[in-house]
């Protein structure tokens, strides 16, 4: 017999089934690379699957399988509606590195918790396993301060001036937020005897030289008001050095002919916050006359001290009830 002969017998006795067999076997072998025996979610797990084709991180997989079974973590953030909401969400989730982070914007005021905030101290730069002080800070709540429909309204017209019309019907909508002073308030003089909220407003009236109106007067100008402008020529003569000086006065007299005696000042007292206590505040009463028209303007005297007083004691309430940390601006995005 020939060795062709021969050769052609042997493979001719191959089962096809075991060539196969073995054929696949051999493209299908994979290869670990690199793996953690005692696996964790941050190692990597390498291996080369069918023979000539890529190396795969095989990691991923395994973490999502974890991830399907139990969260590796806690992530996410709530949204609360009040301010005691926040602090329980606080003492519920808080530990050792939580803070708050306040923000005392007037338009979009926050308080927001970051549970799993980083950990005081330096950045561990040398650390081959990355910064042990370090914190994904996923967890989180935040609380969106709701301004008061009051201080909204007001501070909507603060400054802008109204004709009268405008004027009269903002103030019968809002008439429930306008006090009428009392009477050591119209009397103008600071005292013991008076309350704190009382001699406050009283040395801001003689700040700025202001008196007290109640809520009739005001309906009333802004039913029926009418200005008239008189010029007067006045000449002022020193008489040591003869020196001369011309003024032309103008005057706003009522319809009578009278001086016009009109309050520049009313009190309000409106919640910074809704649901919160009311701030009694100052208003700038003015009027200008423009051409054949009055508009008046309405400005709140120094809003700002009764915000960052309403904000203060809600900060100082959360950090006194959660016992954390309190920055105040916006956390790290």
């Amino acid at each position: 017999m020939s060795d062709k002969t021969e050769t052609l017998a042997v493979v001719g006795s191959e089962n096809p089934a075991e060539t196969m067999r073995d054929v696949m076997a051999e493209l299908m072998h994979h290869t670990i690379v690199d793996a953690d025996p005692d696996w964790t979610p941050s190692a990597a797990d390498l291996i080369t699957v069918p023979e000539k084709r890529d190396v795969v991180d095989v990691s991923k997989y395994r973490r999502d399988a974890l991830e399907f079974l139990k969260p590796a973590r806690r992530k996410g953030t709530a949204k609360l509606a009040d301010l005691q909401s926040l602090i329980t969400w606080v003492n519920r989730f808080k530990g050792e590195t939580s803070a708050l982070f306040a923000n005392p914007d007037m338009e979009a005021p926050t308080l927001t918790c970051i549970a799993d905030y980083h950990a005081a101290g330096a950045v561990d730069v040398t650390a081959a396993t990355g910064d042990s002080s370090a914190r994904h800070c996923h967890h989180r709540a935040i609380y969106d301060f709701p301004l008061s429909d009051e201080w909204k309204a007001w501070m909507g017209v603060s400054g802008e001036p109204l004709k009268k019309d405008d004027l009269g019907e903002f103030i019968e909508a809002q008439a429930k937020d306008i006090m009428d002073p009392s009477p050591a308030i119209l009397k103008g003089s600071a005292s013991n005897k008076n309350q704190p909220w009382e001699n406050r407003l009283i040395e801001t009236a003689q700040k700025i030289e202001g008196r007290y109106g109640q809520l009739k007067q005001l309906l009333a100008m802004s039913k029926q008001f009418q200005v008239h402008e008189t010029s007067n020529l006045t000449v002022k003569t020193n008489r040591d050095s003869g020196e001369q000086e011309i003024q032309f006065v103008n005057e706003h007299k009522a319809p009578d002919g009278k001086p016009l005696q009109i309050p520049n000042l009313i009190i309000i007292a409106i919640p910074v916050f809704m649901g919160g206590a009311p701030y009694r505040m100052p208003v700038r009463f003015r009027y200008r006359k423009l051409g054949g028209e009055v508009r008046f303007i309405l400005s709140i005297y120094n809003p700002e001290k009764a915000f960052e007083a309403a904000f203060k004691e809600a900060v100082e309430e959360a950090t006194d009830k959660t016992s954390l940390p309190t920055f105040m601006g916006t956390p790290e995005n």
